[in-house]
């Protein structure tokens, strides 16, 4: 990838895998709310070798901005051959139990969102019968616990989406990464303990470079959590539903 969108480039994951995209001379067009976060990164992206950094201060869940925010990358870098889309909220499960507001905010941001960037960068990349869309799903998606179930249900129809679309694509060249992580230590998760199951964000943007550069279908990062995800799958409804997960 030569030329890359980065949406929710203020992410801790995103500005890890800014890094390492600006160290292989990638052009990139950055994209988040906060304009002097955004700002610093782009700096940050452009002293370690990225030839052209662009960004635009958007809140992402603007689905009717995204169009023209695909336009104007376009524009910018003559053209994209990759995307990565890593913005999202973890939200709080016991809010949106009480509340309809906050349970729909997770799933706008998460999944609706996602969608309607994709649809246009998917569009644009099946023209071309080129290009790379990598999105930041997660293990949560793949079963849904007590705990956290809104934001696993957000993350899973991600999931389910990303995998229509990659069948969709496959015919025009096109590769759909979906990146699943487990706990990553970012300020999104600052409140939770932690233990040795939480990586990096460093170790998290370099699985998420590996899977795109062999264009992957669905990896998990670390890939031990492929093992603890096919536990979980695996355990009955009956015994699961009294488990306190």
């Amino acid at each position: 990838m030569k030329k890359v969108i980065v949406l929710g480039a203020t992410s801790a994951i995103a500005q890890a895998t800014v890094r390492l995209l600006a160290a292989r001379g990638a052009s990139l067009y950055l994209v988040g709310r906060n304009a002097a976060n955004l700002e610093a990164v782009a700096r940050d992206a452009a002293t370690r070798g990225a030839p052209k950094v662009e960004f635009r201060a958007l809140d992402l869940n603007d689905c009717e901005a995204h169009a023209s925010l695909v336009e104007r990358a376009w524009q910018a870098l003559g053209g994209l051959d990759g995307a990565v889309l890593a913005h999202g909220v973890l939200g709080d499960q016991a809010e949106s139990q009480r509340s309809w507001a906050a349970t729909e905010l997770v799933l706008r941001t998460n999944f609706l969102s996602a969608a309607s960037l994709l649809t246009e960068l998917a569009n644009r990349f099946e023209a071309q019968k080129a290009g790379t869309l990598v999105v930041i799903s997660s293990v949560a998606g793949d079963r849904g616990r007590q705990s956290n179930y809104v934001y696993g249900a957000s993350k899973g129809a991600l999931t389910v989406f990303l995998q229509g679309l990659r069948n969709r694509l496959a015919k025009s060249g096109v590769a759909v990464v979906t990146v699943k992580p487990g706990f990553v230590d970012t300020p999104m998760t600052a409140h939770v303990p932690k233990n040795k199951l939480f990586a990096s964000p460093e170790q998290v943007a370099r699985g998420l470079l590996k899977a795109a550069d062999g264009r992957k279908n669905e990896v998990y990062v670390p890939g031990f959590w492929a093992l603890i995800m096919l536990i979980i799958r695996s355990i009955p409804e009956p015994v699961f539903k009294r488990l306190k997960l």
